[in-house]
């Protein structure tokens, strides 16, 4: 009853943590089996009785009738116990096919002529002189039904076992589809590290050439914000209160830069703050707002970011500016291309990332996320 692998000559334990031969004798004789071999033995009896109904010997067929279920009784019970036996005996044993095949024809075979010997002993007394013209019939005939019976119990110990090594292999197929996931992010977060870090040590290099006392301003400010968002940016998790708060560091780093041509504004309503959002995508999309938006223009502009819902179950994040418009780089960047391999292995097709033009001037980063229910982070920090 062990799944046979067509191309292996050996017979293949039962797995390990399937259970015991115990366990495996319980799976085959139990109350359901025992059940199925009293309905079994009843049919042959109902079906003697209608060949031999006779209403002038009605109460002998009756009662032979019930001589003959006790009787048939015996030999199924002595089968159903020698397969039970059988493959409690070959549970873990590293055999041949063959030899595990022998076994249980040998064991069957053996049950029926036992249950043949034992019904002749019960109901006789003693064995006497064996009638061979009933004998090899009821041999046969249990010997035809515990093989059938074996061969069931075998289809379905293969069946439950194919199952359970196909659910252990989806079990490992969706292990590393999820570790190739986590490998892919770490590599894409790897590169939009370095890209986020070195545009603001870029800033900080050109302010000290020109304006040394508010470099180093922009320097201890830079230390400070990367203290906090080092952590965020490690981690395959953050809250939208805590973006946000590295976007505002972010931006107020720039304005000791760029003065009065940077203005920014960030809203969000406070029961969507602890909501998790993947790190370091907003930043991104902040830097890239400044940098092909606000940057190029003398003038340079305002940036808005705002976060909600529309009932939909998900979150909408905007971040708009009015600079300078679409470019050929505004939407081909690293960061956005990066940031949108990362979205598509987080969410698939539920998270979504656009750019569109501004009403009046600039552009609009509009991104899209599923929404669950809210996470509490004790860690982010509170919106001035």
């Amino acid at each position: 009853m062990n799944p046979q692998p067509p191309a292996s000559s050996m017979h293949q334990p039962s797995a390990p943590g399937v259970g015991g031969a115990w366990a495996t004798f319980g799976r085959i004789v139990n109350l359901h089996t025992v059940a199925i071999v009293f309905y079994l033995a009843l049919v042959f009896v109902v079906s003697r009785f209608a060949i031999v109904f006779n209403l002038e010997a009605f109460d002998e067929a009756w009662s032979s009738s019930f001589v003959y279920l006790r009787q048939t009784l015996i030999s199924g019970f002595s089968v159903l116990l020698a397969i039970g036996l059988t493959e409690a005996l070959l549970h873990g044993r590293q055999i041949s096919t063959f030899a595990a095949m022998t076994t249980r024809v040998v064991a069957v075979a053996s049950a029926a002529i036992a249950g043949a010997l034992l019904r002749l002993l019960v109901f006789h007394g003693h064995f006497g002189t064996i009638q061979w013209s009933w004998f090899v019939p009821t041999v046969g005939i249990w010997l035809i039904n515990g093989g059938f019976a074996h061969a069931l119990f075998w289809f379905v110990r293969s069946e439950n076992e194919t199952r359970r090594q196909l659910e252990l292999a989806a079990r490992e197929r969706d292990t590393l589809a999820a570790r190739g996931v986590e490998a892919r992010l770490s590599a894409l977060q790897a590169q939009i590290e370095p890209h986020f870090l070195f545009n603001t040590l870029a800033h900080v290099q050109r302010l000290q050439e020109t304006q040394p006392g508010r470099g180093r301003e922009m320097l201890r400010s830079l230390i400070d914000y990367l203290r906090a968002a080092l952590p965020s940016m490690r981690s395959s998790g953050s809250t939208l209160r805590r973006e946000l708060d590295l976007a505002r560091s972010f931006l107020t780093i720039l304005q000791l830069r760029m003065g009065d041509r940077l203005a920014f504004d960030i809203r969000a309503a406070p029961d969507l703050l602890d909501l998790p959002v993947p790190p370091m995508v907003l930043p991104t999309l902040v830097e890239n707002a400044v940098k092909h938006g606000l940057a190029p223009l003398t003038r340079g502009g305002r940036i808005a970011i705002t976060a909600e819902t529309n009932g939909d179950g998900r979150l909408t994040i905007e971040v708009a500016d009015d600079g300078q418009g679409f470019t050929a780089a505004s939407g081909s960047g690293v960061g956005l291309s990066n940031t949108r391999s990362r979205l598509a292995a987080l969410f698939g097709e539920l998270a979504t990332l656009e750019l569109r033009a501004g009403e009046s001037a600039g552009v609009v980063a509009r991104l899209v996320l599923p929404m669950p229910a809210l996470q509490p982070d004790n860690h982010g920090s509170a919106l001035a």
